[in-house]
């Protein structure tokens, strides 16, 4: 029998033993007639023998549903909410499945910048929502910061604790603050051994701090200690979110398109700078005059030089040679593609054909870029200037910071049997969205009746422990990619991760604001936002201005998360700041 089957079992049993029963008293001595009790005696009760009912009227429980179970002991609820967590964690792992199987057919566009975000962020979502719908007001008041302590615990344990083991289990090598992909000879070296990633995962962890300004919105009347604007700036805030969560999804529509141009001009650019060091190779280092301007009396003789056949004009197949003599090593050039975009620099009179003088402008006005870009450094050996060169090195960064071209371009071809696996995904997804919403509600029972019997807040609870459940299958998958140890899989991982916060901040809290100003529930929850904007602004600005991230900085990671519990803490229940 697997694992499922025995917890499915254990579940079964405490279905039917979590029921209130209740017991007659038996006489601890015989009665005066000697006849045999029938429960009923005017004997003093013993209390070491009464079977008291474990349930009272005060203090009995609402099942979930009607039929689910439910208790009021310590050990019973804490045994449902592993149950429920655990069905939890299936839904989120459903969901997740069904979105790669989703991907691999459809690819990226629509359904890896509309769809697979939400339905990650569908099980934190479905929590916070039956949180605040339950019962009355007062009830949907007091069960509310269960799923305020599901949306922090949630994005502080994935900036932190799953953010600092994936810079653990993917440290690479560090050389020139670069880490080299598949080498780990530095073990655990502060210094020498971390990650590094792409220049688009610092715009991920940007967007991540930018979706914080809601939280400032709705704390904004409680900062200025005012009463009568707070269910205004909640609107306000469910608004501002709203947009940010469209605009965000537009963004990951059209991003692997941004890529896909950003890689092509910085591929362009590289053959600029390639050409002109080439350029000035071949002119001694005489390509400027003393005064850092061109020199197009050397110019006109290379011109002369690349003019194989002399007729006056470079042709498609002149410039391929040229640039095939170059030899682009570092980068994946379309050969191609780069003549004729040099000619569509080049040729002013669109006769596909690069003049003498068309030549000369084309390269003075490189030039004057590559001036403007890598700054004049005088080389004291040549009389001229060396900006050509840090020009060279700086578009070789750039289009490494971008990362490959396979990485925005994900569609998988030629997949097999491609009707099986969408009818798959669909399955999945519904499979895992049924589960979500039909325990999102008993769990959160349980974890409020948890509170009741042992005096601990709600907040922590869920705070704790149910991001376990809800983002355990994201943190299982984000530190397997890790392990890979290339900078490609790092870059997805940390993406994914300040994704993952974005759309708890835009879409969960959207939500959230909603069941506040719907049901006309107070807004009183600052140490909670305090902590929110704290991890992810730290984290945020740590990660948006740095791609390499040394072994040393998973303590930062790590040193949040505690710190977070204990601010919450110390604000709301030593100092009651709320």
């Amino acid at each position: 029998m697997t694992s499922k089957h025995f917890l499915f079992l254990f579940f079964f049993i405490f279905c039917f033993s979590s029921f209130p029963s209740h017991a007659r008293f038996i006489p601890g001595r015989p009665s005066p007639t000697g006849l045999v009790s029938d429960g009923i005696s005017t004997v003093k009760n013993l209390p070491y023998l009464l079977l008291k009912p474990p349930v009272s009227a005060e203090e009995s429980c609402e099942q979930s549903y009607g039929f689910l179970p439910c208790t009021t002991t310590v050990l019973g609820n804490m045994f449902l909410i592993i149950v429920y967590g655990y069905l939890m964690y299936l839904a989120a792992t459903y969901l997740s499945y069904g979105s790669e199987l989703l991907l691999e057919i459809l690819g990226p566009g629509i359904v890896g910048g509309l769809f697979l975000p939400m339905l990650g962020a569908l099980p934190d979502a479905m929590l916070i929502l039956v949180s605040g719908l339950s019962g009355t007001a007062e009830t949907a008041q007091s069960q509310v910061s269960v799923g305020m302590g599901l949306l922090a615990g949630s994005t502080v344990m994935l900036l932190t604790v799953i953010w600092g083991s994936c810079i653990i289990v993917g440290r690479c090598d560090l050389h020139d603050s670069v880490a080299i992909d598949g080498t780990n000879t530095k073990g655990f070296n502060l210094k020498e051994s971390g990650v590094s990633t792409d220049i688009w995962t610092c715009y991920a962890a940007r967007i991540m701090a930018i979706s914080v300004i809601p939280f400032l919105i709705v704390q904004l009347p409680q900062a200025l200690s005012s009463t009568s604007g707070r269910h205004l700036a909640v609107l306000i805030a469910l608004i501002i979110s709203l947009l940010m969560l469209i605009s965000y999804c537009v963004y990951q529509v059209f991003q692997p398109w941004i890529q896909r141009r950003r890689i092509a001009f910085a591929k362009h650019k590289h053959v600029i700078s390639g050409i002109l060091r080439h350029l000035k190779k071949h002119a001694l280092g005489r390509l400027l005059t003393d005064d850092g301007e061109p020199d197009t009396e050397i110019i006109r003789k290379l011109f002369e030089t690349i003019d194989e056949n002399h007729d006056g004009g470079l042709s498609p197949s002149e410039l391929r040679a040229l640039i095939i003599g170059i030899r682009f090593e570092e980068i994946d050039l379309d050969q191609d593609d780069a003549v004729s975009k040099v000619i569509a620099d080049f040729d002013t009179s669109r006769d596909n054909l690069v003049q003498e003088d068309e030549f000369v402008e084309g390269i003075m006005k490189w030039i004057n870029e590559a001036k403007q870009t890598g700054g004049a450094y005088l080389e004291s050996n040549a009389g001229t200037f060396k900006f050509i060169d840090h020009f060279h090195q700086q578009t070789k960064r750039e289009h490494a910071l971008l990362g490959s071209e396979e990485q925005s371009d994900e569609v998988v071809e030629n997949v097999e049997n491609p009707r099986w696996i969408s009818i798959k995904a669909v399955l999945m997804l519904l499979l895992g969205t049924l589960i979500a919403a039909a325990f999102a509600d008993p769990l959160v029972d349980a974890v409020d009746n948890f509170s009741e019997a042992t005096s601990i807040p709600s907040f922590f609870i869920s705070f704790i422990a149910l991001p376990l459940a809800t983002n355990s299958s994201e943190a299982v998958s984000a530190i397997i990619f890790a392990s890979r140890k290339k900078q490609r899989t790092a870059s997805l991982t940390f993406s994914e991760l300040y994704g993952a916060v974005t759309m708890n901040n835009v879409l969960c809290l959207s939500v959230f604001l909603a069941l506040v100003y719907v049901r006309g529930l107070t807004w009183d929850f600052s140490s909670e936002v305090l902590v929110i904007l704290i991890v992810c602004v730290v984290m945020g600005a740590f990660a948006s201005f740095r791609t390499t991230f040394p072994l040393w900085t998973c303590s930062v990671a790590y040193i949040l998360y505690p710190f977070s519990l204990g601010l919450v803490y110390v604000l709301d229940y030593v100092f009651g700041w709320s």
